[in-house]
């Protein structure tokens, strides 16, 4: 088979992302037909085939012999030093799995570093939006989507979700660093280990009878569709939401943004007549791959559970009220999402986040002065950045390591 590979991400969450995913078994996540035309891509044509079903031969058949002649171990130990996109592959990796990162680790032909370069500026000045969008936003926006719920859950990181938000942030946070694909960045060692953990739950989430009982019939997880998927649900969601709160985005920064995802996606294994041109493009494919199968399932709803959890319990030494924590999430995703989600309501702090936020991004911009700012507004803006800290404080010391087998008991 031809095709692809996905997130997490979550992620981060995100990302996160990573980035998984899996089968809807519900007529809630059905998935309307592909309609998207590739001249909307970034290759301008293609052969128009469903991304539903294709996947990523190359990958999946290398990873599967790693995994199937027991490699894995000494793999991963070896990747462990592999950290900077400039830095050679480490000595002793098998000829096929070197050979197979030589030809993954390189940019595409229509790589712009100029935008790449802007990019990183762009993420920068607009990090507190963009880390609390992708990391919390898209963790919590991942669990509602529900092959990527089940995925996540039913692979070996959903039996440790600390460990998996850690491993979700390395990608989402590596996209967002000033020297994200210069030579002493980390995108593409990232993408190119998610794209090769994303063969591996391919090749082992189908000996999974749990995950089968709820795959929806599908036999193989992490499709190119599922892949564009959890990119809207990161860059995209984003900006729509940057869009919706008003935050200033000239347009060469919002090209620049475009880009740097473009090219991630490419990176992650996706084809390239399935990655927008456009944000206009972007939005009409998630229109028709994201909106129609967020879901709630019990995976998500107990995934979500866990994150909401680890928030409030950990993201400062006093922990953050839990409603606080809940409507915060709520505002993020919006109420549909977290319904499905399982997050409670919480009144009288999601009324405040309503009120305060435009205020708290005027203030950021510095289009009011901070006496205008009202006082709970910075106990929102605390919780948000201690939101993020967690997201960044898990992705240190973690690793994207190959897995050897799925979930314990799944």
């Amino acid at each position: 088979m031809d095709g692809l590979d996905r997130r997490n991400m979550l992620m981060a969450g995100g990302a996160l992302d990573a980035i998984g995913a899996s089968g809807a078994a519900s007529p809630a996540g059905a998935r309307a037909l592909w309609t998207w035309s590739p001249k909307s891509s970034v290759a301008g044509a293609g052969g128009g085939r469903d991304p539903e079903w294709v996947w990523d031969g190359e990958a999946d058949r290398l990873i599967a012999s790693v995994i199937d002649r027991g490699d894995v171990s000494r793999v991963n130990e070896l990747l462990r030093t592999w950290t900077r996109n400039g830095q050679p592959l480490p000595s002793g990796l098998p000829a096929d799995v070197r050979d197979f990162m030589e030809r993954a680790r390189q940019l595409p032909s229509w790589a712009d570093r100029n935008l790449l370069e802007a990019a990183a500026d762009f993420n920068k000045s607009r990090s507190f939006y963009l880390n609390l969008l992708n990391g919390v936003g898209g963790g919590m926006l991942s669990t509602a989507i529900p092959r990527e719920a089940r995925s996540v859950y039913h692979s070996k990181g959903g039996a440790d979700m600390e460990d998996r938000v850690a491993r979700t942030s390395l990608l989402g946070f590596a996209i967002g660093d000033l020297n994200a694909y210069r030579p002493d960045g980390d995108v593409i060692v990232q993408a190119v280990k998610t794209r090769m953990v994303h063969a591996a739950v391919r090749h082992l989430l189908p000996r999974s009878p749990a995950w089968s009982q709820t795959s929806g019939g599908r036999k193989i997880p992490i499709s190119q569709a599922d892949i564009m998927v959890t990119w809207h649900s990161l860059a995209t969601y984003a900006m729509q939401k940057l869009t919706e709160w008003k935050v200033p985005v000239s347009p060469a920064d919002a090209s620049a943004y475009l880009h740097v995802w473009q090219v991630t996606a490419h990176m992650l294994g996706v084809h390239d007549e399935y990655v927008p041109a456009t944000w206009d493009a972007a939005d009409a494919q998630s229109e028709q791959v994201l909106d129609p199968v967020l879901a709630s399932t019990r995976e998500g709803l107990e995934l979500t559970a866990i994150l909401l959890r680890q928030l409030a319990e950990q993201t400062s030494p006093g922990g953050i009220d839990r409603p606080l924590v809940n409507a915060l999430a709520r505002f993020l995703v919006g109420a549909r999402v977290a319904d499905m989600d399982g997050i409670p309501e919480e009144p009288f702090w999601e009324k405040v986040i309503t009120a305060v936020w435009p205020k708290l991004i005027a203030s950021r911009e510095k289009l009011i002065p901070l006496p205008l700012v009202p006082p709970l507004a910075w106990t929102i803006d605390e919780a948000a950045r201690q939101y993020i800290l967690f997201y960044q404080a898990k992705r240190q010391g973690a690793h994207i390591e190959i897995p050897e087998t799925q979930r314990p008991g799944s």
